[in-house]
């Protein structure tokens, strides 16, 4: 995809501004900050009509003269990375680069990402008396407070096709990681067929590791506890099946490890996930983390809970596939000493201290809420209050951050006993070689928010409750983005393309996006959808016919979706994403932003091990 493609879809409505700006300006990768060559355009965009880059002045007016390091200045030298075939450049070392792709997490007073940067930016006390829904004892005496998550019992069992009693003798951790990744993978929109194009050396296509930081064990106590109250179920799996858990169910052919390393189990697990990047034992990674405080043994003023995951892959096959990148993880260690800051300095450092004001003490998710931490103020340009600060102020300098944990941060130097080894992690913004401003500039004005089309919105889900409670969070999300903040032959596109098929599907025929919000709110009413469950789907076997892919091919060629819409309907399984883009096999999906997955949850928890709390179901 070359720019006068990027431009022609952005204008016809099928690129979102946000897509369209990352991709023009990742033609040619820059070093985080180098200067930009003025001399240098977008390849092809100088076969656009009134369309030229040159160097833009940053902020305050002045030209960006930052270096990182090893920079020398030249965009050709070897420092600035090998050109490849896509016509991109990673920055620094080239090959070496990852690229954070997709993240999730829950943290005390935060049900997902947007909640914790909030709490992060504005410096908010999240220690709390304990939650008043927990089973058993309480965790907390009189007078202390911890940083703890509320409705740790709950999970959706239906969403991930498990069988109620399965569900209950599963870790809550297990399944608080399950639902956590989940949604991170749908952040990296690698939830549906695109998990098949991530192929290994070996050719085998869900070539995805897991790498998870678990160190608590309560719930396998709370079980032996529960059997003198006639409770016979135990957890099925120890710290292994929270990866192991993840990668079978949805059939990832990848390493599966669990990490325990006291506190730094989650950088240690992004580390080791960074190194099988490198190696190539993948192609992609979910890391992160998980610690859960259910045993009143444990607890203690200033305990902390969480769970995280990042989505990880080479900075190239990132942009090749046209994601949305985060941040940068240019180095990864463990067990030796933290990086110098020399030659370009680090804006920000992050330490297990920072982290336990935000979220306690974390056990093994301290690790990677520090990350997620790092990461969104690199994202949003801010730097978030710590210490004795009270307001978040404006990055100033290279946007680089250290997040270390080290041997002095763990119960004071030279203390006795065992500890977790160091781990540090150096994350940069993603700098492509054209500035935002010029590339901002090239896109405007912006195509009209409305389309002269049709456009065809597709929703599926594993039961029809889950379907209507999709529906309801889709028309909720676009209400709150507003018309003007939805493109909508993007998200259209984004729905066949990124999300998982569900045996439960919905076809909306919209024009825009009001339409589109109206067309949700009947939907959930009226409940008229496909309900595939009962193994009906596809009567004729097309979906297993060699024949079939060009067939579907011809007919989007032919511009006939509403056909294409009906056998998907019917139950006809087919990547959405190939059959649109035909001989490559459409594998660049530019990344535009969906709601969440919703799930159903409820209480479920060891029978005989404490009474149930009141509520019987949220949706989260």
């Amino acid at each position: 995809m070359d720019a006068r493609e990027i431009l022609t879809r952005y204008k016809e409505g099928s690129l979102d501004r946000g897509s369209a700006s990352q991709l023009l300006g990742a033609f040619a990768v820059r070093v985080p900050g180098t200067l930009p060559d003025p001399a240098a355009g977008l390849s092809g965009a100088a076969e656009v009509p009134g369309v030229g880059l040159a160097a833009v002045p940053d902020a305050e007016g002045t030209q960006d003269t930052r270096r990182s390091e090893g920079s020398e200045g030249s965009e050709g030298s070897e420092d600035a990375g090998e050109r490849f075939r896509d016509g991109f450049a990673a920055p620094g070392t080239g090959t070496d680069d990852v690229a954070v792709v997709g993240l999730a997490g829950r943290y005390p007073g935060a049900a997902g990402l947007d909640a914790f940067w909030r709490n992060v930016s504005e410096g908010r006390d999240t220690a709390t008396p304990g939650p008043v829904d927990r089973r058993g004892a309480p965790l907390l005496g009189d007078g202390e407070r911890g940083h703890l998550l509320d409705a740790v019992d709950e999970f959706d069992p239906e969403f991930f096709g498990i069988a109620e009693a399965e569900a209950r003798r599963t870790d809550p951790q297990e399944r608080l990681f399950l639902e956590t990744a989940w949604e991170a993978l749908e952040d990296a929109g690698c939830a549906g067929g695109r998990l098949d194009t991530l192929t290994g050396p070996d050719g085998e296509p869900r070539s995805v590791g897991v790498f998870v930081g678990a160190a608590s064990a309560d719930y396998a106590l709370l079980a032996a506890e529960s059997q003198a109250d006639g409770g016979r179920r135990a957890p099925a799996h120890g710290h292994w099946g929270i990866a192991g858990r993840l990668s079978a169910q949805l059939r990832l052919n990848g390493p599966a490890e669990a990490v325990d390393t006291s506190w730094s189990s989650g950088l240690v697990a992004v580390h080791h996930a960074v190194q099988a990047l490198r190696r190539g034992e993948c192609a992609a990674a979910v890391a992160g983390a998980v610690e859960l405080l259910l045993h009143p043994s444990r607890g203690r003023s200033g305990a902390g809970e969480g769970v995280g995951a990042v989505v990880l892959k080479p900075l190239r096959r990132a942009l090749a596939d046209g994601d949305r990148v985060y941040a940068v993880v240019r180095t990864s260690s463990a067990g030796s000493v933290a990086p110098t800051a020399a030659p370009a300095p680090f804006g920000l450092r992050e330490t297990r201290g920072a982290t336990v004001e935000r979220v306690g003490d974390a056990g093994a998710a301290t690790g990677i809420a520090a990350l997620t931490s790092a990461v969104l103020q690199l994202w949003h340009g801010v730097l978030a209050p710590v210490g004795e600060e009270h307001e978040a102020r404006p990055w100033q300098g290279p946007r680089r951050a250290l997040v270390t944990f080290g041997e002095d941060e763990q119960d004071g130097e030279g203390a006795a006993g065992p500890r977790g080894p160091r781990a540090h992690l150096v994350v940069e913004e993603f700098v492509p070689r054209e500035s935002r401003e010029a590339v901002e500039a090239l896109l405007t004005p912006a195509a009209p928010k409305t389309v002269a089309r049709d456009e065809h919105i597709l929703l599926s889900a594993p039961t029809p409750r889950h379907l209507a409670a999709a529906a309801r969070g889709l028309a909720d999300w676009l209400d709150a983005a507003g018309p003007a903040g939805v493109r909508l032959p993007a998200l259209a596109r984004a729905l066949r393309a990124v999300r998982s098929a569900h045996p439960c599907r919905a076809a909306l025929r919209v024009r825009d996006v009001p339409e589109l919000v109206a067309s949700l709110r009947r939907f959930v009413a009226e409940d008229d959808s496909m309900d595939l469950r009962d193994g009906g789907g596809d009567p004729f076997g097309l979906g297993g016919l060699p024949e079939t892919g060009e067939y579907l091919a011809a007919l989007w060629r032919g511009g006939h979706v509403e056909q294409l819409t009906g056998l998907w309907l019917s139950g006809v399984e087919f990547d959405w994403s190939v059959v649109e883009g035909g001989a490559s096999g459409g594998r660049r999906h530019p990344a535009t932003p969906l709601p969440a997955s919703v799930f159903l949850r409820r209480p479920l928890w060891l029978e005989g091990a404490g009474p149930a709390p009141g509520p019987q179901e949220r949706r989260g």
